[in-house]
Parts: structure tokens; sequence; C-alpha cells
């Protein structure tokens, strides 16, 4: 896999992978235990080839190359604390990416947990979201009504049509808002089975 990993990364160029900061500093590239560095990365989930790239372009600052087996032996060792379900579920709720870096043996765990937790950030996000649609619309009205009290006779049947319609639609909000709440309860269920049962499949289908 060593060898694999090496031929992959000699021939995609160091500047498809260039962020817009430097991953070391000078300072850590002149100091660096690379192996302790691939760990961190590994257990930070990252995708092993644009990393090890961005370490390398970081170094080039000054004049240092960095050791890519020592960091590909300490990468793979970190991949074992990240390609947990445990792991997989923190990710999934923190909204983070999947670079698909697990491997075989350790993948389906990780996703299980991976999709819980994201469907959770995903939900929790829709009913922010939700809550915010519902406070502007609120304000608007507000604003409308405010509008409609100084409003000449021919304006305001305008004004009290668009309220209507601001009503109609906070309306819906309250309805899906609800039906958003009860999928979470559910999500929120199963996450407090899945940390005490990590190892197991969920007891209803998957996300």
């Amino acid at each position: 896999m060593i060898r694999l990993f090496l031929a992959l990364a000699a021939t995609i160029g160091f500047g498809l992978f260039l962020a817009s900061c430097n991953t070391l500093s000078k300072e850590e590239c002149v100091a660096a235990d690379w192996r302790v560095i691939g760990e961190s990365d590994g257990a930070a989930g990252y995708e092993p080839q644009q990393r090890f790239a961005a370490h390398a372009k970081s170094c080039e600052r000054v004049k240092i190359v960095p050791d890519q087996t020592i960091w590909f032996q300490g990468y793979q060792a970190g991949l074992v604390r990240y390609c947990t379900p445990l792991s997989g579920l923190a990710r999934g709720q923190a909204g983070s990416g999947y670079a698909n870096v697990c491997p075989p043996e350790t993948a389906p765990g990780f996703l299980r947990g991976f999709g819980l937790g994201s469907k959770q950030h995903e939900l929790q996000a829709r009913l922010s979201s939700m809550q915010s649609d519902y406070s502007n619309k609120e304000t608007d009205i507000d604003e409308l009504s405010d509008k409609l009290r100084d409003a000449k006779d021919g304006d305001r049947s305008e004004l009290r049509r668009r309220i209507e319609d601001l009503e109609d639609d906070m309306h819906d909000i309250r309805r899906d808002r609800r039906d958003v709440q009860d999928d979470l309860d559910r999500v929120n269920e199963d996450v407090e089975w899945f940390q005490r049962n990590p190892n197991a499949e969920l007891p209803a289908p998957g996300y």
C-alpha cells in the first residue's frame, strides 16, 4: 500500500494541492517529527496525498523534504483512531466531510456513525434555518403593519394581502417544523442508542 501511495504522490503535482495557508510553519518544518505529524493527520481524517503534498510545499521555504515513508506510517496509525464508529458519529455531528480514507475493515462502522451524525446535524440545521425564516417573516409583518396604519386607502388592500401571504407562510413553517422536530427526536434517540452500542447495527434502518 505504501508503494502505491508513493507512486500516486509522485505522479500528482504538488501545485494541485496548495492551500491558502501553510500547513506547517518554518519552525515546525525544521523540528518536524514526521511520524507524529502523520499520526495527527490520520487521526483528523485528512486525504493523504493532498495533506502530505501541502506539508511538502510548506517546507520548501526552508529547503526541507518531508520523510514520506515515516509520515505515512504515522498516518496509518492515526487512521486507526479516526476510523471508529464513535469518531464517525462525532464527525457527522460536526458537519464535517469524509475523504473516503477508512480501510474496508473499519469503513462500515465509521460510516454508520457518520451517517447518523450527519442526519442529526442536517435536521438541526434545518430547524435553525426554519426558525430564522420564521423570525424574518415576523419582522416583515411588523413592518407592514406599521405601514398599514399610515397607508392611504389605495395601498391598504395590497399591504393586507402581503401580510396574509406572510401569515400563510408562517403557518406552513410551523407545520414543517413540527415534522422536522419529530424526525430529529427519533434521530436523537438513535444517537443515544448508538453511543451505548457503537459496534452494533442500528435497530432501525441506518441513515
